[in-house]
């Protein structure tokens, strides 16, 4: 399928609103909000060279991150909550977009880094088709919550590079609790797959990453064992050489505190854990 024809089909998704999980149905292009809370448009809350996402990405020059207001899951624990709960950011068309992952690429950025894009994939593939028609180079890394359509990453294909999900949870009661999508576990299941399905195990050239699947997985307080599953489904049901970020940063955000269990940092013991697992599993760790 030509770039212009995935861009139409993405951009009829709008119509009734169908691009995420959440099936909202609402008409975007005619004004209406779902719960993303985001129109026909994309709003950028900020971009520039990041230095500190996996070492495979930032290199030496940073990758390019681009982030987008909104989003499709609004988790309670958000360490971006002025962004994707607050719609911090401005409005932005692909053609500007497109201009500003050229800009990072001139800046020396490694890969242009997309930033919370689920529910402006529509946006993003029309920038990276106009960006690529003008030279951009380096690859381009759908950086999500997992919250993923099957059907939409499927039109992705031919236009992502490096996909990167957080898988957060396997266990529906705390999806529905933190994330609002009960269907989460399953849901973030099948699109791992697919993204590996599409791109394979990650690849690297000169330490860094080319192309291929990247998991982040934020180890909770007391979730040691849930991370651990999911370390055991990307070796058993995905790649055993995944190449995974076990990320122990995890702080009380947003409305945590409204959340007893949510309400600490994880304990060392419970980082390592799930870390050691997935060493014993055979994963890739960053």
């Amino acid at each position: 399928m030509q770039n212009a024809d995935v861009v139409e089909r993405l951009k009829d998704l709008l119509d009734p609103c169908e691009l995420c999980p959440r099936l909202c149905r609402v008409h975007r292009r005619g004004g209406e909000l779902g719960f993303c809370r985001t129109g026909a448009n994309a709003q950028v809350a900020s971009a520039g060279p990041h230095p500190g996402e996996e070492r495979v990405l930032s290199g030496r020059h940073g990758s390019g991150t681009i982030f987008f207001a909104g989003c499709n899951l609004r988790c309670v624990f958000c360490q971006n909550w002025d962004i994707s709960h607050e719609q911090a950011g401005r409005e932005a068309s692909a053609r500007e977009v497109a201009d500003t992952m050229l800009a990072l690429e001139r800046r020396g950025c490694h890969n242009i880094n997309f930033v919370t894009p689920t529910h402006v994939a529509h946006v993003v593939a029309e920038a990276v088709a106009h960006a690529r028609a003008a030279g951009l180079c380096v690859p381009v890394v759908y950086n999500c919550g997992g919250y993923e359509r099957v059907e939409t990453l499927r039109l992705l294909s031919g236009l992502v590079d490096i996909y990167m999900p957080d898988v957060k949870f396997f266990d529906p009661q705390a999806s529905v609790r933190y994330c609002h999508a009960r269907d989460y576990p399953e849901v973030v299941r099948a699109a791992v797959q697919e993204m590996h399905r599409q791109k394979g195990d990650l690849r690297m050239q000169a330490g860094l990453a080319v192309q291929g699947l990247l998991v982040r997985h934020l180890v909770m307080p007391g979730r040691a064992r849930e991370g651990c599953a999911i370390m055991g489904f990307l070796a058993d049901e995905v790649s055993s050489a995944t190449y995974v970020n076990v990320m122990g940063q995890y702080r009380p955000c947003y409305e945590a505190e409204a959340y007893p269990d949510l309400d600490r940092r994880p304990a060392r013991p419970e980082i390592e854990a799930v870390r050691e697992h997935a060493r014993n599993r055979g994963l890739r760790l960053d």
